[in-house]
């Protein structure tokens, strides 16, 4: 293939799109040469200009559009391409889904040596604009410059609340409107921005450790209430108090207001106090009857209707006929774990985070829910053989670790334990098909199904039904 150079810039013409990588960019080839072009998508026809060469692949970005692929639409965020979320969003919802899918059984068939002929069609879901129950935001004094900003020969504002640039730790995009999370989000946010700005309130500087504001935390739910929790640096105890009294005044729906001062170097505050300044501490959620608290450090679903689709695949995956006794491994706030409580004998859930077991045992009293245990350690600790003596051997365990898998003494144990049935929820099918070619030893994978929760995102969950061989 003919390749110019303009100086030190290589140009490739005519380069065919035949995939899409998982961060949103696209895969060509010239010769052995493989191409990750920013922005494009499968079916394009391009010239693309090399941005960084390696050895057996290049980046690139498109330099002409010759031909537009039928699977293009037109980006509907106009922070898309800055922004490090949504990055498929300029491929239409369908195709999306289509190389989801192709992502899933690629990686079980090479990593896993998994036979994926019988894989069940990818679940989309139902919404995929405003699906998220959770942003995070963060205050800057270092806003991103779009090039239209460079060029304007006057001043402006350099502060910003939205999110990290990909690679920039401490420039923030500001974000007008964010079509994640459904209202009161937006208002809320550009709020909270303008009464900052109008009052004087400084953005947190990212790199000297200094400010007022820091992040901005907003949860909604399916019933209906909003949670809304600023963090704080470096404020005086009445610019915490005015900004608080606008937001319960502003925003009357806020049925949790909570606030947090962290003066760490890093922005997690799990260990940081949470002071309630209006309503409750927490908000809850309901599915299938059953309500979740969630508190503003908790772990849950942030697909809220796609996780109840999720939910209902692994329970119908499982079979349950009522006697049985489940292990729920890496069990979080216990979602599933008394989501199926009344399907079986007796769920055990085990979770490496104490809080979100409080969580999980909170949740159950709630909803007069007493046939589950749980437990907090590091899994691998926990899972022991003495662990399941005490408990009885499980008749299915459900396990939907993180995104690096379950640990290979957890993989061991599972062998010897030798449960009938594993249910295996993964958001990353490499790690999942690495931990099922290991359990192929003594299990058969019977069904797959891929779940959607992230739309206009590489991300994915997948749920793998594996039986004990031998058994019918």
């Amino acid at each position: 293939m003919s390749r110019r150079k303009s100086g030190t810039v290589t140009i490739i013409p005519n380069v065919q799109i035949i995939d899409i990588a998982e961060e949103g960019k696209g895969v060509g080839k010239a010769d052995e040469l493989v191409i990750f072009v920013d922005k494009a998508v499968p079916g394009d026809v391009v010239d693309v200009k090399l941005t960084k060469k390696k050895k057996n692949f290049a980046e690139a970005i498109i330099e002409t559009l010759h031909e537009k692929s039928d699977l293009r639409t037109d980006p509907f965020c106009p922070h898309f391409g800055t922004c490090g979320g949504c990055k498929w969003q300029h491929m239409g919802y369908d195709a999306q889904l289509k190389f989801k899918q192709k992502n899933v059984e690629a990686a079980l068939q090479r990593l896993g040596k998994i036979d994926t002929t019988s894989a069940e069609p990818i679940l989309g879901s139902a919404k995929n604009r405003y699906y998220r129950n959770k942003l995070e935001f963060t205050f800057s004094n270092k806003r991103w410059l779009e090039r239209a900003d460079v060029e304007r020969d006057e001043d402006f504002d350099m502060n910003a609340l939205g999110f990290h640039v990909p690679l920039r730790f401490d420039k923030i995009l500001d974000i007008e409107h964010c079509y994640l999370q459904d209202e009161p989000s937006n208002s809320i946010r550009n709020s909270v921005r303008a009464y900052a700005l109008q009052h004087g309130l400084s953005f947190y500087d990212l790199r000297n450790h200094e400010g007022v504001l820091r992040n901005l935390i907003i949860r909604t739910s399916t019933t209906g209430e909003v949670m809304v929790a600023v963090i704080f640096a470096y404020p005086e105890q009445k610019q915490v108090d005015d900004l608080m009294d606008y937001l319960k005044t502003e925003f009357p729906q806020i049925t949790s207001l909570l606030y947090i001062i962290n003066q760490k170097k890093n922005d997690t505050i799990f260990d940081q106090e949470v002071i309630t300044f209006a309503g409750r501490d927490h908000i809850f959620e309901e599915m299938d009857g059953i309500r979740f608290k969630i508190g503003v450090k908790s772990f849950y679903q942030t697909n809220s209707e796609q996780a109840f689709e999720l939910y209902k695949i692994t329970r119908d995956f499982a079979g349950f006929k009522g006697d049985e006794l489940v292990y729920d491994l890496y069990t979080g706030a216990g979602t599933i774990a008394n989501f199926i409580a009344k399907d079986v004998k007796q769920v055990v859930g085990v979770e490496y985070v104490p809080t979100a077991i409080e969580d999980a045992k909170f949740n159950s009293a709630l909803n007069g829910i007493n046939n589950t245990l749980f437990y907090a350690g590091d899994m691998k600790d926990i899972l022991t053989s003495e662990f399941i003596l005490a408990h009885g051997k499980p008749d299915v365990v459900i396990t939907d670790p993180p995104r690096a898998g379950m640990h290979a003494d957890v993989v061991k144990r599972l062998l010897e334990t030798e449960a009938e049935k594993i249910v295996y929820v993964s958001c990353n099918a490499a790690t999942q098909a690495r931990d099922l070619e290991l359990l192929n030893e003594k299990y058969d994978v019977v069904r797959i199904k891929p779940v959607d929760m992230f739309p206009h995102t590489q991300h994915v969950e997948n749920v793998v039904l594996l039986k004990l061989k031998g058994l019918n």
